[in-house]
């Protein structure tokens, strides 16, 4: 299941055998002084890769979701699994919180998402629409909405409370790798095939509105900065790129990760950014400058998915290794 699961999310989309990162860019050169950190907690249940993680609005859980078909809540003081959500019948490629802290969704290499409450294993809505697997959901931020990204090459957002389907947005020939909802939730950015897409989100319409261009590599990961003004994306060209989220121009690449970029966001404050790799690695760096600022080492094989604590003090990741790791950031105040 692992190796065939990451070659068709990964290896397939990249081309087997293409050179990731090979055309040189103008970036940002990692800082030769950045400092190294080591996990304060690792978490070990899941059975198979770890594909996406997520802390509580409140910080106070985690959930992650992996190729062995579940997702998992941990207690992120602790590190103490307390729940198991069951009902996917495939890998599990994305998870993430309602704004609440009440719900989480889950998209599926079944090609469903699924909307289940965070304290019970009760599952209130499977949403089914997309003809291929579900790479990455996201709730909006008033919690009404969800949108989903698929290898259907489409981005669809639902009715969080009915699971209806409101729009689809076709743009993207190839497959969509991630999505998420500006903070105002006006606008939708996706990412694909070396590129980056952002959307309105009027039911009407539905309008493309921009299209960011200038990774060599596709795309793995795409978010808003909190006050909606960045987009920061990843790719398997191994960089990580920053853009204008209204003019769609590029303003950074940072370049530091020796494989593929596999997972990337916003700190809450919208200072750092913090990228997870192929090569084992989660980097956090300075949003303005694009400096290396710090270095986590500790998971034994690729980084699939990365992301900030609510009040940006820590970094949980989930890893092909099959654990989850939660990182105290403390040295960089």
């Amino acid at each position: 299941m692992k190796q065939l699961t990451v070659c068709l999310l990964l290896c397939c989309l990249a081309g087997c055998g293409s050179e990731a990162g090979k055309k040189d860019a103008v970036a940002k050169r990692p800082d030769a002084n950045a400092a190294v950190a080591e996990p304060t907690v690792t978490l070990k249940g899941h059975t198979n890769p770890v594909s996406s993680v997520a802390f509580s609005p409140d910080g106070k859980q985690i959930v992650s979701g992996s190729y062995d078909n579940t997702v998992k809540i941990w207690d992120a003081e602790t590190g103490q699994e307390t729940l198991t959500l069951k009902g996917h019948t495939n890998a599990v490629f994305s998870v993430a919180y309602s704004p609440d802290g009440k719900r989480i969704v889950s998209g599926s290499w079944d090609h469903s998402v699924k909307i289940r409450g965070a304290e019970s294993d009760q599952e209130t809505l499977t949403l089914k629409g997309h003809s291929g697997p579900v790479t990455s959901v996201s709730f909006s931020s008033d919690g009404k909405r969800i949108v989903s990204g698929s290898w259907d090459r489409t981005v669809k957002i639902w009715d969080a409370d009915t699971g209806q389907e409101s729009l689809t947005l076709k743009g993207h020939t190839q497959p969509v790798t991630s999505v998420s909802f500006s903070p105002d939730g006006k606008r939708i950015v996706s990412g694909g095939e070396g590129m980056v897409k952002v959307w309105d989100t009027d039911a009407d319409t539905g309008k493309e509105l921009l299209t960011l261009k200038g990774h060599t590599n596709p795309v793995t990961s795409v978010a808003f900065s909190s006050d909606g003004k960045g987009i920061v994306s990843g790719s398997m060209d191994n960089t990580v790129k920053i853009w204008d989220a209204e003019t769609g121009q590029e303003s950074l690449t940072l370049k530091g990760h020796s494989h593929w970029v596999t997972s990337v966001s916003f700190s809450p404050d919208g200072k750092r950014i913090v990228s997870g790799s192929s090569d084992k690695t989660v980097k956090i760096w300075d949003a303005d400058t694009g400096q290396e600022l710090l270095t986590l080492k500790g998971h034994t094989d690729r980084v699939l998915s990365v992301a900030y604590s609510p009040d940006g003090k820590q970094i949980v990741s989930g890893s092909y290794d099959d654990t989850v790791k939660v990182w105290d950031l403390s040295s960089l105040d």
